[in-house]
């Protein structure tokens, strides 16, 4: 085969509609069981945006644009059934608000959760995916990662934050998982509770079962801190040195596999989270993608084992991660230590001049993406070919 054969029959990034926006665009998601998205931002005069479009044909259909007093840095779908698709936001002002967008004038749901701006927000236990209670977690620049249950008002059910006289660090990045809560920050850390307190049923890790639960989180330093939030104890923690931009794993509804952890400076790193060494924590594999930041990682939900990185360049790239033969050896002392895969790049693409800085995959249509870029515009994209790879 031809050099510019096998090139076509490799996944190919195409660029289906592109949308200019008048404000700064913070976050961009795809409404589950739809053909809508969303672009939430922030205006020139400091307020926050949030536009629902629908892909009609070649064109994107403003459906309706809902102005509110802070900027809006993030957003998630997470924790809300497929009936209600209720959709949670963290701003500018530490302000956790979840909306129903038929009726979005005011929150059905609103808490001051943070005293700085929230970073970064997840949600699980909604969906239809996996189990448990509805849970949001939210990373802040004061330091501090919450658990909230939108079932109890005001207080989160679980707090982590420095202790005292510890430098608080800005948390960049939330995510949850089954298992255990990862979060990167510092050296030591305070954990309290909602004044329900802890019961197997409130407190739960990724969506799994109803026995685990975990949150993850990236800082600004590099750090990555692993909780089991059952024994609440830290059970792992490590360093990429450089801030971490983002973190997912590849499912919510399976124990921990992959993990995968994004940063400044262009690399990312694959995390293998079956198998814990004693001393030697997870294995893990690396790749510098790029020179510039990695600001998103997104895995492909229909198949885990495929994911996108954006980049600071205006960079997408699409990578398929490869298992080893044997996941597991044990050590000279006879402790089981994890065993990496390796990463391979399936295509990339420039689309802008200015970093792209949020990503979502489309839960319903295999291949459909939507992406957000600093230079004020919104995306739809298709990625073809991914039943071959």
């Amino acid at each position: 085969m031809s050099m510019s054969a096998a090139g076509l029959e490799r996944p190919q990034l195409v660029s289906h509609v592109q949308q200019a926006l008048s404000y700064t665009l913070f976050d961009c998601k795809w409404v589950p069981r739809s053909a809508r998205l969303l672009c939430l931002g922030s205006a020139a005069r400091g307020t926050g945006l949030l536009q629902l479009y629908e892909l009609r044909g070649g064109r994107l259909a403003l459906l309706r644009e809902i102005e509110k007093a802070k900027p809006i840095k993030c957003g998630t779908f997470g924790a809300t059934s497929l009936q209600q698709r209720y959709l949670a936001t963290g701003d500018f002002g530490g302000n956790l608000n979840i909306w129903n967008l038929e009726v979005p004038e005011i929150p059905v749901y609103s808490v001051k959760g943070h005293k700085e701006i929230i970073n970064s927000i997840d949600g699980v236990g909604g969906l239809g995916i996996g189990e448990g209670a509805p849970e949001i977690v939210t990373g802040s620049r004061d330091g501090t990662v919450k658990v909230w249950d939108p079932r109890q008002k005001d207080t989160p059910v679980a707090n982590m934050e420095p202790v005292q006289g510890e430098s608080k660090r800005d948390c960049w990045t939330v995510t949850f998982e089954a298992d255990f809560v990862i979060v990167g920050f510092w050296t030591h850390s305070l954990i309290t509770f909602g004044h329900h307190l802890w019961l197997d049923s409130d407190l739960k890790g990724n969506a799994y079962n109803q026995e685990e639960r975990v949150v993850c989180a990236g800082y600004d330093n590099g750090d990555i801190k692993l909780f089991d939030l059952k024994t609440m104890s830290l059970r792992w923690e490590t360093n990429i040195k450089n801030g971490v931009c983002s973190l997912e794993f590849d499912r919510k509804d399976v124990n921990m596999n992959k993990l995968v952890a994004t940063s400044l400076e262009g690399k990312f790193h694959v995390f293998d989270m079956r198998t814990q060494h004693p001393t030697k924590g997870f294995a893990s594999v690396s790749e510098k993608a790029q020179k510039s930041t990695i600001w998103q990682v997104r895995h492909l939900p229909q198949n885990r084992d495929i994911f996108m990185t954006s980049g600071g360049a205006g960079s997408l790239h699409l990578w398929k991660y490869e298992y080893p033969a044997q996941r597991s050896k044990k050590d000279s002392e006879g402790a089981e230590m994890g065993v990496a895969g390796s990463v391979s790049l399936l295509q990339n693409v420039t689309l802008s001049t200015q970093p792209i800085s949020s990503l979502d995959w489309s839960p319903d249509k295999k291949g459909l993406c939507v992406c957000g870029a600093f230079d004020q515009t919104v995306r739809v994209l298709i990625v073809t070919k991914l039943n071959k790879v």
